[in-house]
């Protein structure tokens, strides 16, 4: 199976997947637990995907740089800086990190 057809099926399941989304009755999706799970879930998946880009290298772990920018960032996101300043504080804090090992 060559790439072009794992993506073609891949993309086939995902039209098909959005349009059995459409069957689901409004009713279903108002109930408050949904609308939670939904929200959280949401949340979740970000922070996964953050994990992955940040700490992932092929099948394997790799703590590098980004580690402790995501960390500062994190910390000044916690005392609510804007985020704004966040941003450059964590690439100055990667940067800093690589420049020194």
């Amino acid at each position: 199976m060559t790439t072009w057809n794992i993506i073609l099926l891949a993309s086939i399941a995902v039209l098909a997947l959005k349009a059995v989304g459409w069957l689901v009755p409004p009713k279903a999706l108002d109930h408050p637990t949904v609308t939670r799970v939904s929200d959280l879930l949401t949340a979740a998946l970000l922070a996964a995907l953050i994990a992955v880009q940040t700490f992932g290298a092929g099948q394997s772990l790799q703590l590098d740089a980004r580690l402790p920018a995501v960390a500062i960032a994190a910390g000044l996101y916690a005392l609510r800086v804007p985020f704004i300043v966040v941003v450059p504080a964590a690439a100055v804090v990667a940067a800093l990190i690589r420049l020194f090992t």
